[in-house]
């Protein structure tokens, strides 16, 4: 009878000491990584990261994901080069925002007011308005289809309406430090898609060739493709939630007004740049993994119509097989929880810095109602493109459409305003980035007029 009661008190411990050993085991791990310089340095890089690493990953949102995954359908491993080509152009534009945001203390929508027109800064929130509107409606159908890839017996309007409140409990409940961290952390669900073209197994010589041996046809389809890609790496919602994150980061230091939030001293202009440089480099890569996997299997197997991010999950599973398909179907859920309150959140930015309400993700929902509003109106108009019948592909044509208009004329306010001396003393652009950024409002300019003719011919 002791010999049974023995066995019973021994396992019941047994237990309790496993978790004890595996806390002394960390600890001491913990203070052996403490001490070694690596580790240092990567914390040190960690902490660094923050509203540059969330926008640049938020750019990869499910409407990105379909662009990216028809890309290489249709045009197997052609147009990888792309990725290279578009990632210092987007953290170029970026690092202009963010050092707006930095030295002037103030969103861009607000340094607009300040110094051009109210017409071109109204129209410019209004179309920023549309376009997100229909691009959140579109990720929130996205999220749905990829939740039913992992559950299958899922109602889709259920999984809409809970992901859409879902998105906006977050914003308005969660303190803005702790919901910054949140966003930083679902940044990471990107990797999956670099996991799932590993395991896709392309053929890595060929997608080495095409990333630095540019190759276009020119044909209409492929030209329209481009202009998306374009305009899915280069887009106005990633202006104002950027610059406006370099605020609210700057108010959590205490820097409640713009007095104090004016100028920038060096530490923090390079702490800007390594998040900034860090977080476009993540976004590309996903590009160009997420293009790499569709383009060695799809594409090779004849598959190159692809209309949305979970019809792409579900044509890899049979030749990349279940991994690849479950890292597909994760990744889109992920992004979209990322991506949508960007997208909600930068109207709303615009919106009162245009208006001059109360702003901030920092501020309780009584301290700034009109803001917070704007939030769920986006979101209600999103959620509402799902139950009308409106085609998710022809909500994304809509949004480039708005995106094609608004980028150009936000491009060249931010090069305007990022060039002012007036405006940004000692960070002014040198000579070469403003050079940089003409071209690339150039760029822009002909994407987007090529984008909306090419719709409409």
């Amino acid at each position: 009878m002791s010999e049974k009661k023995d066995f019973i008190t021994r396992s019941a411990e047994l237990p309790a000491e496993a978790l004890e050993k595996t806390i002394e085991l960390t600890e001491t791990a913990g203070r052996i990584l403490s001490h070694d310089r690596a580790f240092k340095k990567s914390k040190d890089y960690w902490r660094m990261l923050g509203p540059g690493l969330t926008t640049g990953a938020s750019d990869d949102d499910p409407s990105g994901i379909t662009t990216y995954s028809q890309t290489g359908a249709q045009y197997g491993f052609q147009l990888l080069w792309l990725a290279p080509l578009t990632f210092p152009l987007m953290a170029i534009v970026q690092e202009m925002c963010a050092r707006i945001g930095l030295v002037t203390g103030r969103g861009l929508a607000g340094n607009i007011r300040a110094h051009f027109s109210k017409k071109v800064l109204y129209l410019c929130t209004g179309l920023l308005f549309a376009a997100n509107a229909f691009n959140i409606g579109a990720d929130l159908g996205a999220m749905a289809k990829g939740l039913q890839l992992l559950y299958p017996q899922a109602n889709f309007a259920l999984l809409v309406v809970g992901f859409a409140i879902l998105s906006v409990g977050l914003q308005i409940f969660t303190p803005y430090a702790k919901y910054a961290k949140y966003l930083k952390w679902l940044a990471m669900i990107l990797l999956a898609y670099v996991l799932s073209a590993i395991l896709a197994h392309p053929n890595w010589g060929e997608v080495l060739k095409h990333t630095v041996l540019p190759s276009i046809t020119f044909d209409k389809d492929q030209l329209l493709l481009i202009c998306a890609i374009l305009g899915t790496t280069i887009s106005p919602y990633l202006f104002f939630w950027q610059t406006s994150q370099e605020v609210e980061e700057q108010i959590l230091l205490g820097r409640t007004s713009i007095a104090l939030r004016k100028g920038a001293s060096k530490a923090d202009v390079k702490s800007m740049r390594i998040d900034v440089w860090s977080g476009m480099f993540l976004s590309n890569v996903v590009m160009f993994f997420i293009i790499a996997a569709c383009g060695g299997i799809l594409f090779t197997h004849g598959i190159t119509n692809i209309t949305s991010a979970a019809q792409a999950a579900e044509a890899l599973r049979p030749f990349a097989g279940d991994y690849t398909y479950f890292l597909f179907a994760i990744g889109i859920i992920g992004t979209g929880l990322l991506a949508i309150p960007v997208l909600a959140g930068s109207s709303s930015y615009a919106l009162a810095e245009s208006l001059k309400w109360r702003e901030g993700l920092y501020r309780k929902l009584k301290q700034a109602q009109a803001f917070y509003g704007t939030i769920i109106i986006s979101m209600l108009v999103g959620l509402a493109m799902n139950f009308i019948g409106l085609d998710p592909i022809k909500a994304l044509i809509y949004s480039a459409i708005a995106n094609g208009l608004v980028a150009p004329i936000v491009l060249f306010l931010i090069v305007r305003l990022s060039s002012n001396k007036k405006v940004m003393g000692e960070w002014a652009n040198r000579p070469a980035i403003t050079a940089i950024g003409w071209t690339i409002t150039a760029i822009m300019t002909v994407s987007g007029v090529a984008a909306i003719v090419s719709l409409f011919a």
